[in-house]
Parts: structure tokens; sequence; C-alpha cells
């Protein structure tokens, strides 16, 4: 595992330490979740912009679309 280094405004430093207090979870816990999930969601935006032609081509231009489809 390798080590980033972060500065934090004391305001979110105050508010990480107590959700990390509330939590009983690390404050280094909590960061890893939220860069996680900030990574999922970067790349499900890099796919949606990658297959957004594809999926235009054949008329699936909304999430309901989809849903429809595979229902």
């Amino acid at each position: 595992m390798t080590t980033l280094t972060i500065r934090l405004d004391p305001k979110l430093d105050k508010a990480l330490e107590r959700v990390a207090k509330s939590t009983g979870r690390t404050k280094s816990d909590i960061a890893r979740e939220a860069l996680r999930r900030q990574v999922a969601i970067a790349r499900l935006r890099e796919l949606r912009r990658k297959t957004l032609p594809f999926a235009e081509a054949h008329g699936l231009l909304i999430d309901e679309d989809i849903f429809r489809l595979v229902s």
C-alpha cells in the first residue's frame, strides 16, 4: 500500500474527524472509500462518453431505453 498526503482545510478536517468518530472508522478509511467512489464515477463517465455514439446509433438515448431493452 502506498501513502498519499493531502492538505485539508480546517473545516473539512473537523468534519472528517466527526464522521470518523461517529462511525468508528479512521480518517484514512473514509478517504479511501471516497476516492474509490470518485474513481468509479470517473470511470463510468468515461465509459458513457465512449459508448454514447454507439448507443445513440441504436436509438438508446436515455437510461429508460436501456432498462426497457434489458427488462
